[in-house]
């Protein structure tokens, strides 16, 4: 087991649907631990999709595996409907107002918000999360802080909303903030409001969207937050084969644009801060901790371990588009989103169980692969000092 004093953060990404392959991954965690009831994740962090698992975890720290057994459950058997208005009434609403809005914008008074109804997701997180819990898990000790990143569209900043140990203290880089608040519903549907597709949020003064928006450290709240050790789980491949490109080939589709936004949105940043904590990390090796300690230096290593997904989301969405509602299936055919080279933005919105759990089972199986690594990541660990990014 880790070092006494010792805190090993979980950071869950975001990426719409996709974030089902972080319940194969976890699921896989579970069946690899000793003790499966108690939490290995003291401190979980999660932006958009991921802060729909964070915040389930994190309610049920008192019985790890039961947790990630009914997380398991909830995305083996998710569909669209769960999600969003997927219906024909409710997607043929949506297609009128947008389409009143472009032609006759001078005449509508108030234009659509985006461009699904995502009603039934605020529905599903009352009903499965009770964020009354996390006060509890952190006096019980079983939880040391949890936090949910969304992104403010009048400031433009990053803002990670955390519950946590009275101790812990807010902090301040350019354009990204930590707020230490208590979570609820409305945190939750900020932070997965994927911009463009479902309506932002109200907090407090402003509009918040999705987290992964301008998000240019995706570890930093982890280690704002104390640990020493982070597991992350990305929605997308670390690294991408060389591409083929064609020749002659077709002008993109708006859902090939669409879909590239997104990732980037999503990947990215998590990417380059992955290759930036590495080279701090390189260089610190360098150093003599005394001598760090003397000059003031509060910088520290961190210990990091990422499972990513071994196969291209996007193709694995295009296999599986068909199972949408045909009315989703309408809307997306319209704009490129049911063939291959769409199958990016399908697979941000493709909440269907047949594809739901080819994601668990693929991280599953990635997990497993990796079995003894992941082993020693949780088993091993060392007590270090705190710092911030």
């Amino acid at each position: 087991m880790p070092a006494a004093g010792t805190k090993t953060a979980l950071i869950l990404t975001g990426g719409g649907a996709r974030a089902a392959y972080q319940v194969g991954v976890l699921a896989a965690i579970r069946d690899l631990l000793s003790d499966k009831k108690k939490n290995p994740f003291p401190i979980i962090c999660g932006t958009s999709a991921g802060a729909l698992n964070a915040a389930y975890l994190a309610t049920r720290t008192d019985n790890f595996g039961a947790g990630v057994g009914q997380l398991l459950h909830l995305w083996r058997n998710f569909r669209a409907g769960d999600v969003y208005r997927a219906d024909a009434i409710g997607m043929g609403g949506t297609a009128v107002r947008w389409l009143a809005a472009f032609a006759m914008g001078w005449l509508v008074k108030k234009s659509p918000n985006a461009l699904l109804d995502n009603a039934p997701l605020r529905q599903l997180v009352t009903r499965h999360i009770d964020f009354s819990r996390i006060k509890g898990a952190i006096a019980n000790r079983e939880l040391h802080s949890i936090s949910i990143t969304c992104s403010g569209y009048s400031s433009g900043q990053s803002v990670t909303f955390f519950e946590g140990r009275p101790d812990l203290e807010p902090w301040q880089r350019s354009q990204r903030f930590g707020a230490h608040v208590q979570l609820g519903v409305d945190h939750l549907l900020a932070s997965s409001a994927i911009p463009f597709i479902f309506p932002a949020v109200k907090l407090h003064r402003e509009y918040f969207g999705d987290g992964s928006m301008r998000q240019v450290a995706p570890i930093s709240p982890a280690i704002h937050l104390g640990a020493d050790k982070i597991l992350v789980i990305g929605a997308g491949r670390l690294t991408t084969p060389e591409a083929f490109r064609e020749a002659d080939g077709a002008y993109p589709s708006l859902a090939q644009i669409a879909g590239h936004a997104l990732s980037s949105i999503f990947l990215d940043s998590l990417w380059a801060d992955l290759e930036r904590t590495s080279r701090i990390n390189k260089t610190l090796t360098l150093i003599p901790e005394e001598i760090r300690r003397e000059q003031g230096v509060s910088l520290r290593p961190i210990d990091v371990l990422v499972i990513a997904p071994s196969e291209r989301l996007d193709h694995l969405a295009a296999s599986h588009a068909k199972s949408l509602p045909w009315p989703v299936r309408a809307l997306l055919g319209g704009i490129g989103a049911m063939n291959k080279n769409g199958g990016a933005l399908t697979s941000y919105l493709l909440f269907e169980k047949s594809y739901t759990r080819a994601l668990i089972d693929l991280g599953r199986h990635d997990t497993l692969a990796r079995r003894d690594e992941v082993l020693a990541f949780l088993e091993t660990g060392h007590q270090q000092s705190d710092t911030t990014t």
